[in-house]
Order: C-alpha cells, then structure tokens, then sequence
C-alpha cells in the first residue's frame, strides 16, 4: 500500500478523496522506473497504468525502420495507459522512460473498475486525456512549422516542468529518438543553446543554467500547451467541476 504522503506527489492522484483514495491506496504500488524503460510497446496491450512521481516518461511514434520520434511527455500531472479506459487497450506508440525516477502503478483490471465507477478518478483521468491530445497536436504542428533548436527549448521546458531540479540526465541518443534527429543534430541544438550561455551540455546530461533565456528561444508551442494543460488540471481539481461532470 502506497504512502498518503507519497501519493500527493502526483497530480492526479492527489485529486482523490474519501472512499475512492482509500480504495486507490490499497491497490496502488510505489515501482522504480529506470532510464530508458519501456513501459509500454507499441502494439501490445497495457497490464499497468502508471503515475509518475518524479520520473519523466516520453510517448513516442515509432515507425518501421524503428525511427522515433516524441508526441507527448507525461510526468507527475498524468499518467501513462489513457488507452485503457479510452477502450483501446493498447496504442501504436512506445512509453519509455525518458527520466529516471519513480511512480505508482496501477493494475489495468483495477484501473479499469475505479473508471467504471464514476465521480472524481473518471472525471480526472479525462482531463488529463484531453490535456494530452491538446499536447500531441500541438507537437505534431512544432515538428512541422518550427526550427530544431525551438523544438529543443520546448522539449526542455516540458521536461523542466516535471522535475525537482534544474537538471536532466539521460543519453544522447535517446534525446535524439525524443527529436526525431541523430546525435550530430543532437550536437548542433545543444552547441547553439550553449554557446548562448543557456545550458551546459555534456554527452546527453543537460544542466539549464537560464529558464528564461531557454523560454524567449522557444516557439509558441510550450506556452499554448502548458495554458490548456494547467486550465484542466484546475477544473479536475474543484470540487464544483466533479459534482457537475458526475451530475451529468
């Protein structure tokens, strides 16, 4: 059984109340994700849900020649497995972990039943999709309209958002996988935001020195996602918000 205290590190799960988070805490466990994990293979049916604490994990598209590329980060304000109660079971993306860490998982069978329930977990776990699909279209467009080194700065302050520190620690080549681009690209965006005294960059591990400079050098993508993501988790949280959904 998971701790109470543990458990408001994530978003989500810190949303529950009364019978529904004592039933979540008695089938919930505390698991330790490592870098480059996968949680999840393309294709192949989810047995947990997870909710990370303070680990990152990315969602990626992964085409036939096995070529990645990034569509969404989920850390401590979601969860990984929306397949399942969106009634797919499985999707055509890959969950790794892009930050290594922790989260609570949750037995697809259990998962499943507390959603079948109603009240606040279903109303949360929504949100949180809808937050996701805003976060993949807007990903799909920043591929397409804007420059590498924007991508770059959106991917870090994504990634920022959902750790304690000021620092990221994983290899080059998985960031190249979260970009769609080989190490040498990998090179080039971080030896621009270096140069610029933003980051320090060192073989995959990124210290962000300025958070703000790394903002004006990003494109639009990271504020419209973060605005809408932000909005609903705040609706998923007022207790207005769930009587309404439940009422309905």
């Amino acid at each position: 059984m998971a701790s109470p205290r543990l458990l408001k590190d994530n978003d989500l799960l810190d949303t529950l109340q009364g019978e529904t988070r004592t039933r979540v805490f008695d089938r919930i466990e505390l698991v330790e994700l490592k870098l480059g994990q996968v949680l999840c293979e393309a294709g192949e049916p989810f047995t947990y849900g997870y909710f990370p604490v303070d680990a990152i994990v990315s969602i990626l598209y992964v085409m036939k020649n096995d070529a990645s590329a990034e569509i969404a980060v989920v850390g401590k304000e979601g969860m990984i497995g929306v397949a399942l109660f969106m009634g797919g079971e499985s999707t055509s993306s890959r969950a790794i972990v892009q930050n290594a860490g922790h989260a609570y998982r949750l037995r697809a069978s259990a998962l499943l039943e507390e959603f079948a329930r109603g009240g606040t977990f279903q109303h949360v776990l929504l949100r949180f999709a809808q937050g996701l699909i805003t976060q993949m279209v807007q990903t799909a467009a920043c591929n397409r309209h804007h420059t590498v080194d924007q991508q770059f700065c959106r991917w870090l302050l994504m990634s920022l958002d959902r750790l304690p520190t000021n620092q990221l620690r994983m290899t080059q080549k998985l960031i190249g996988n979260m970009l769609g681009i080989d190490n040498a690209g990998v090179k080039a965006a971080a030896a621009v935001l270096s140069s610029a005294g933003l980051i320090e960059y060192d073989d995959g591990d990124i210290t962000v020195l300025s958070r703000s400079g790394v903002v004006r050098r990003s494109c639009e993508c990271y504020g419209v996602v973060k605005r809408e993501c932000d909005r609903l988790i705040r609706m998923a949280a007022t207790p207005a918000a769930v009587a309404g959904a439940v009422g309905h």
